[in-house]
């Protein structure tokens, strides 16, 4: 399906959209009926392909499912190779160019609505470097990987973001992330450390969504 050409759905659908190494599956999903609409669309990208992750991530279907909460659509795709998407992993360059056509697809099909960015671990990394090109209004980081990935070339982001970093991670040092964080000095950040929690936020997704809504309402940015 031409991906500049497909409307957004207006049901929770399963799409394949044609990227830049062929079709990626996507998943769309809306608020409850009767719950207070945004002029919003949520972009949620998974973890690392490699290590199991998909759209269907408990901290990522966690994570579509605040922004719903707040009023708005949520988009899950599954990056090249994984799922039914189409090529294989390449190491965040190509699922950059993954994400960069979501970005496209869902400006094109709901213009002048306001963008919220998200990526989990592997996919904050591609979500942050994608921050220049994708223009998102507000930004969310779980478990940015500092130390594991690049991130020498990341500026400061610009628009209201929030990192939430577990203090119990056991794949990403939480001090590499704060220190990494601090070292931005990014205007509109903020910082949430969560106790006694693990990589995949076992235990904790309820607080991960609490943390979620509350720096959305706080923040003045609904």
């Amino acid at each position: 399906m031409n991906i500049e050409n497909t409307p957004f759905p207006a049901v929770d659908s399963t799409l394949m959209l044609e990227g830049p190494a062929g079709p990626l599956e996507v998943q769309v999903e809306w608020p409850d009926v009767g719950q207070s609409a945004q002029n919003a669309t949520a972009i949620v990208c998974h973890p690392l392909p490699t290590g199991g992750g998909t759209k269907d991530n408990k901290v990522v279907t966690t994570t579509a499912k605040a922004f719903r909460e707040m009023g708005m659509p949520s988009v899950r795709f599954n990056f090249r190779g994984t799922g039914k998407s189409a090529g294989a992993f390449d190491n965040g360059v190509g699922e950059l160019a993954d994400l960069l056509a979501i970005v496209q697809w869902v400006r094109t099909a709901r213009p002048n609505t306001t963008l919220w960015l998200a990526g989990f671990s592997f996919g904050s990394y591609v979500s942050l470097s994608a921050v220049a090109q994708a223009r998102p209004d507000y930004l969310l980081s779980i478990a940015p990987p500092a130390g594991r990935w690049d991130f020498a070339s990341i500026a400061a982001p610009a628009m209201p973001w929030l990192v939430v970093q577990g203090e119990a991670d056991e794949l990403v040092d939480a001090a590499t992330v704060k220190q990494w964080f601090d070292g931005l000095h990014a205007p509109h950040a903020s910082y949430i450390s969560m106790p006694e929690t693990s990589h995949f936020f076992h235990g904790k997704l309820i607080d991960l969504r609490d943390a979620i809504l509350n720096w959305a309402r706080n923040a003045n940015t609904l």
